[in-house]
C-alpha cells in the first residue's frame, strides 16, 4: 500500500515525495525504519515520520495498530528489533538519560502514586528531572494553580477523579519545559473546560517551538490543532499528511471519513443496528 502524501503531489509520484516545508528546518524527532516483532509476529513494520520544531503531529491508528508499541520505542521502554529513534539528529539509545530530560510524556493511563498528593508527585519528577528545589517548588504551586488543583495539591492522588490525576500529568509533562512533546489521550476524563484549555495550550507549546506527537481518537480535535497527521495500519504507515490535504486529495469532507477508508474500517451504522437486533431478540 502507497504512503499518501498529498502535500507534495507531483505529476510523475504523487505519493512518495514531500515538498520542502519550513517547518523541516531542523527536526526534532525522527523515526528510521523501526520493525518490532512479538515471538515472530510483526507489530509495526519500517515505520518512519519526523516532528520539528512547532509541529503538532498527530498519529492515527486503530486499536492495535501499532501506535502503544511506537511510542514505547521513542521513549525507551521498549527496543525495536531495528531501525532508529533520533533525537536531534543523534540516536536516542546513546544517551537515553539525556533524552528522557528533553521529553515531556503524558501517558493515554493516568498511573501515579496513589499514596502522593499531587504537589509531591510533581516534587518528585523535578527532582529526577534535575531541577533545583526552589525552582520545583515555585512551578510545581504555580501549574497546580493554573490547572484548578491548588484546593487539593496535599491531598492524595487515590482522592483524585481521572480528569485531575490527568491534569497532573500534564503538569509533570510540561515542568522542566522539555523540546519534545507525547500526549496519548490527553484528553481522556477531561471537563469541557480543562479541555478547551488544553486545546489553547498545545497551539502555545507549538508558537513557543515545541515538538509536539499527539495520539487521539478524537478526529475533530486532531483535524483542528495538527499541522499534519501519520496513519498507521496493521503496524505500517499508509498516510502522511497535512489533514486538509488528505481530505482534498481522497474527496472526503473531512478527516474522520479519510480515516475511516484508509483503515477501511466497517461499516459501524450497519453494526449498531444489527446489535440492536440482537438486543431485541427474546429468549426462547
Amino acid at each position: 500500500m502507497p504512503i499518501w502524501h498529498p502535500a507534495t503531489i507531483n505529476e510523475t509520484n504523487p505519493f512518495t515525495q514531500r515538498v520542502n516545508d519550513p517547518l523541516e528546518a531542523g527536526i526534532v524527532l525522527e523515526l528510521q525504519s523501526l520493525f518490532k516483532t512479538y515471538r515472530g509476529i510483526p507489530a509495526i513494520q519500517d515505520v518512519s515520520f519526523k516532528v520539528a520544531p512547532g509541529e503538532i503531529v498527530g498519529f492515527l491508528g486503530p486499536n492495535g495498530a501499532g501506535k502503544s508499541t511506537t511510542v514505547k520505542i521513542i521513549t525507551g521502554f521498549l527496543r525495536p528489533n531495528d531501525g532508529r529513534v533520533l533525537f536531534e539528529g543523534q540516536d536516542v539509545r546513546k544517551n537515553m538519560v539525556t533524552f528522557r530530560s528533553t521529553l515531556g510524556y503524558v501517558p493515554e493511563e493516568a498511573f501515579l502514586y496513589s499514596y502522593m498528593s499531587g504537589l509531591e508527585y510533581l516534587q518528585l519528577v523535578g527532582r529526577l528531572r534535575g531541577l533545583s528545589e526552589a525552582l520545583i517548588e515555585a512551578k510545581s504551586t504555580q501549574l497546580l494553580r493554573l490547572l484548578n488543583l491548588e484546593s487539593w495539591q496535599f491531598s492524595p492522588v487515590s482522592s483524585y477523579s481521572k480528569g485531575m490525576r490527568q491534569r497532573v500529568l500534564i503538569a509533570a509533562a510540561l515542568l522542566h519545559d522539555p523540546k519534545l512533546l507525547i500526549f496519548d489521550e490527553p484528553l481522556s476524563g477531561l471537563d469541557v473546560v480543562s479541555a478547551r484549555l488544553f486545546k489553547d495550550l498545545l497551539e502555545l507549546l507549538a508558537a513557543e517551538g515545541k515538538a509536539i506527537l499527539y495520539i487521539s481518537h478524537v478526529m475533530e480535535i486532531v483535524e483542528q490543532v495538527c499541522n499534519r497527521v501519520v496513519v498507521i495500519v496493521k503496524g505500517r504507515i499508509v498516510a502522511d499528511a497535512r489533514p486538509d490535504d488528505l481530505a482534498g486529495l481522497m474527496r472526503l469532507p473531512n478527516l474522520e471519513k479519510v480515516f475511516a477508508q484508509l483503515v477501511e474500517q466497517q461499516d459501524t451504522r450497519t453494526v449498531a443496528q444489527q446489535i440492536v437486533e440482537v438486543m431485541r431478540i427474546n429468549h426462547a
